[in-house]
């Protein structure tokens, strides 16, 4: 799983094979299909394994930053900026694997849509916790910034892409509490 997590997040699920994953792994053949059925359950069970460790790290990262509702919807781009500086930064597994996977029936897709609406309903927790007028739609802007900056600090690899989204989310922020 470790061959195949780095693999599959430095140069995609399609460009990678499991001829390749079994010689940087030094795992026999007959082993990794004991584990994994297919390719697909492989990339499907990274995703999984993926998804609880980046959302764990993720969401602690914020709850380190504030105790306020209000301050911790900013504290997310402050924990972006910190994933977007480190060196193997190559944008999020979810998005880059839901574009080459295409299929929205692949059960790695699936993961994918997963976690996105669980970043979501972290979000919407927190605009409720700061109890802000309408938070599914401030939800729903907020993590279309996080995804944004994501995707523009990987193209680009810049990570003030997340000063830029925090700036246009304290915006919206700043707009939903007084209205």
């Amino acid at each position: 799983m470790e061959a195949a997590s780095d693999l599959f997040y430095r140069e995609g699920t399609q460009n990678v094979g499991i001829d390749r994953i079994i010689a940087e792994s030094g795992v026999a053949k007959m082993s990794l299909y004991n584990h994994f059925k297919s390719k697909d359950a492989l990339i499907t069970a990274w995703l999984q394994q993926r998804d609880a460790h980046w959302r764990q790290w993720f969401q602690s990262t914020v709850e380190k930053q504030s105790t306020e509702p209000a301050e911790r919807l900013l504290a997310m781009f402050d924990a972006l900026a910190e994933w977007f500086s480190q060196p193997d930064f190559r944008g999020c597994a979810f998005i880059n694997s839901s574009v080459e996977l295409v299929d929205p029936e692949h059960p790695g897709y699936q993961v994918a849509i997963e976690h996105q609406q669980a970043i979501y309903d972290y979000i919407l927790q927190l605009v409720k916790a700061a109890e802000i007028a309408n938070p599914q739609v401030l939800a729903g802007q907020l993590l279309l910034l996080v995804e944004g900056a994501i995707v523009v600090a990987m193209m680009r690899h810049s990570p003030a892409a997340a000063a830029h989204a925090k700036a246009a989310a304290s915006t919206l922020i700043q707009a939903a509490l007084f209205s």
